[in-house]
């Protein structure tokens, strides 16, 4: 990382900026606006709820968490990694408000730290996010199995639930080359379907089952199925469950640069997504666990997911088909807004020409205003994430770790050089005021302490099938990004790092 000191511009000194037009903002910020601002603060939210939707991240993780921690390590992880998550949201959200652009935590980092600290930024948020929409899509496809198994008898292999996976990252790219407006109405379709699916889950399983587990399993229960020794390692390999949910509300930042009045709704956005879920999610793993009726059972379901076991067991084969669609349709939404969040990332980058063949990828559609071939490689990549499936049964944690210590460090490295800057930052219309620097380092410390824990094996004894591979996926493409580095360092750059905005022509030969 460069070590030079922070290139914040000399009027970073004013007060916080008041409102102003945003696409008068996005030109002060060096770009000229090609995406059509269609989103309201509402979708900019909506978007991030989507992304993190408990109705995804917490079904499909439901059965790691049985086994690395159990019910007491789920309910109180999910409190605590909550606390610690809506710290950094909301640092994070600070820092969006003054830099609204589609490249969100690159372009902070670069802005404030420089040129490698961009650089740097920009390829582990872009690591993360194509990793969540393979373990977002992944995930769906494997409770689409559940849900056909129940349904025609249909048993999933992992060649079957991939030919899944890839149908459903096709649907998802065909979805988002419509336009944002229609991204923006799935997204606020999607908060009201999670909403309403997490009160039909929690109601029908706490009123249909005659039997409950007490109080005392669902808040205190450990249980140690990795085959490590040590309670403390495992209830921190167990916090994974919640930290992967709890991410992706970078989304609304990434929307930025299509969404009106973004300076002030893309901070509330990411901020509100995140508390929301924490209850949400809160009220769901609490509902799931209180309806166990055998955990030995629930732990090794033949449907090959945990919690369409549950719903089999509590309510019979109708209700638990039923519930699973309500699932398998709230993932349908989440990953669908993921591959939206990770276009405008790789667009955004590509604008900048951080990536190999930055020409094709930052192209628009001159009639929708989406950038195509950006949705086509996110969601080709993403498949390619995933393919280790198709070898190993322990792949997709390894899939959901690389989202998280791919994304999470991203959203650490611009709070931490806004704390560095000091008072040369100048916050946008929402910031945190006195409370900026304390929460920011609690925000930063969190970070480190998870990208540790999320690179360590979960398994006992480690072999090539038990492995972690995310710290290998970290490494490769940290690899990739030094090495590209020197390829493009003379043409990588963003417009207002330099002072030199892009020409207003470069930018327009990519609309098609």
């Amino acid at each position: 990382m460069s070590r030079t000191a922070p290139t914040v511009r000399q009027d970073s000194v004013a007060p916080p900026r008041q409102a102003q037009d945003e696409e008068e903002r996005l030109r002060e910020l060096g770009y000229q606006p090609v995406l059509a601002r269609r989103m309201g603060g509402f979708g900019n939210f909506a978007i991030s709820f989507s992304v993190i939707s408990v109705l995804s991240g917490c079904m499909t993780l439901y059965g790691f968490g049985l086994g690395t921690g159990g019910p007491a390590v789920m309910l109180w992880g999910w409190a605590g990694v909550g606390l610690f998550v809506l710290c950094v949201g909301l640092a994070l959200a600070e820092v969006t408000s003054a830099y609204p652009t589609s490249g969100a935590l690159y372009y902070m980092a670069d802005r404030l730290g420089g040129r490698r600290w961009g650089w740097y930024t920009g390829w582990l948020n872009l690591l993360g996010l194509l990793g969540a929409i393979a373990g977002i899509d992944y995930g769906a496809a494997l409770f689409t199995g559940a849900f056909l198994n129940l349904q025609f008898g249909f048993v999933p292999t992992p060649g079957s639930t991939f030919l899944i996976f890839l149908a459903i990252l096709l649907l998802h790219a065909v979805l988002n080359l419509f336009g944002v407006r229609l991204v923006s109405v799935l997204n606020s379709i999607s908060v009201w379907w999670h909403v309403g699916g997490v009160a039909l889950i929690v109601g029908a399983l706490a009123i249909v089952p005659d039997h409950h587990q007490s109080v005392s399993f669902v808040f205190t229960e450990f249980v140690n199925d990795t085959g490590w020794a040590n309670p403390l390692y495992v209830a921190a390999i167990g916090l994974l469950l919640a930290q992967y949910t709890f991410c992706g509300y970078d989304a609304s930042a990434h929307l930025s640069e299509e969404t009106s009045n973004a300076s002030v709704a893309a901070a509330k956005g990411i901020v509100r997504s995140i508390w929301a879920s924490w209850l949400a999610g809160f009220a769901l793993l609490a509902g799931l666990t209180f309806a166990i009726q055998d955990y030995a059972a629930v732990a090794g379901s033949a449907t090959g997911v945990p919690p369409a076991q549950i719903f089999l067991d509590a309510l019979g084969a109708g209700g638990a088909k039923a519930l699973l669609l309500v699932v398998i349709v709230a993932q349908l939404f989440c990953g669908n807004a993921e591959v939206a969040a990770a276009s405008r990332m790789v667009f955004a980058f590509s604008r900048d020409n951080a990536l190999p063949g930055s020409a094709v990828w930052r192209k628009v559609s001159g009639r929708t205003q989406t950038p195509v071939p950006a949705v086509w490689l996110s969601v080709a990549v993403a498949g390619v994430l995933a393919l280790p499936s198709l070898y190993s049964a322990t792949a997709y944690g390894a899939v959901t770790a690389i989202n998280v210590i791919g994304i999470t460090p991203a959203y650490a490295i611009p709070i931490y050089l806004r704390l560095r800057a000091g008072n040369r930052f100048q916050p946008g219309p929402w910031n945190l005021g006195r409370w900026s620097k304390p929460i920011g380092w609690i925000a930063v410390g969190w970070v480190a302490i998870v990208t540790v824990l999320f690179c360590l094996p979960q398994k006992s004894p480690v072999t090539i099938d038990s492995m972690n591979y995310a710290v290998i996926a970290l490494a490769v493409v940290l690899v990739l990004a030094s090495a590209w580095w020197y390829a493009a360092r003379r043409s990588y750059g963003t417009p207002a790092a330099y002072g030199n905005a892009r020409e207003q022509a470069e930018i327009a030969e990519g609309i098609v």
